[in-house]
């Protein structure tokens, strides 16, 4: 293993460590979630509007981040079963590599919903995250209704989008 896996990996690790896998921050004030647009890994524009009547887990997550791929598997099956309910994933790459080599990634690891790459602008709106992965979850008229910092499994998932689309 060379140094900066090895590197990478103990960053994820002690991210991991710092911040509890099941640590959620329920908003009790709803607050709008700012706009966005971003480009995908094919070049498709995504913006917030584009997800109006849904409920978006908006994912922050990168290629080196150990407790971000564990969590994969489990977006994948989700988004697959829940896609034609209402449920959708945006996985926003904090990575610093290019996008293609994301696309790579994405491709090899079978993701099945949009990815898209930060920005600096993101970044104004969104307070970049202390540690990922980070996952906000919007309701369909926009509201950011929790923050989950650290994993989400499949369970995790399912439950949160039926209690957010059952109160939107």
């Amino acid at each position: 293993m060379s140094k900066i896996a090895r590197l990478a990996l103990l960053v994820s690790l002690v991210l991991f460590l710092l911040v509890s896998a099941d640590a959620v921050c329920a908003l009790e004030d709803y607050s709008a979630a700012p706009d966005f647009k971003l480009r995908d890994l094919k070049g498709k524009e995504v913006s917030l509007a584009d997800y109006e009547g849904k409920v978006l887990f908006m994912n922050f997550w990168a290629t080196w981040c150990g407790p971000c791929r564990a969590e994969i598997p489990d977006f994948i099956e989700v988004y697959d079963e829940y896609k034609d309910k209402g449920l959708e994933i945006l996985g926003v790459s904090v990575d610093t590599i290019s996008p293609d080599k994301v696309l790579q990634f994405v491709r090899t690891n079978e993701m099945n919903y949009p990815v898209v790459m930060a920005t600096r602008d993101l970044f104004k709106d969104y307070p970049q995250p202390r540690a990922i992965p980070t996952t906000l979850i919007i309701d369909g008229k926009g509201k950011i209704r929790h923050k989950q910092i650290g994993t989400m499994s499949k369970e995790m998932l399912i439950n949160f989008f039926n209690e957010v689309s059952k109160e939107d």
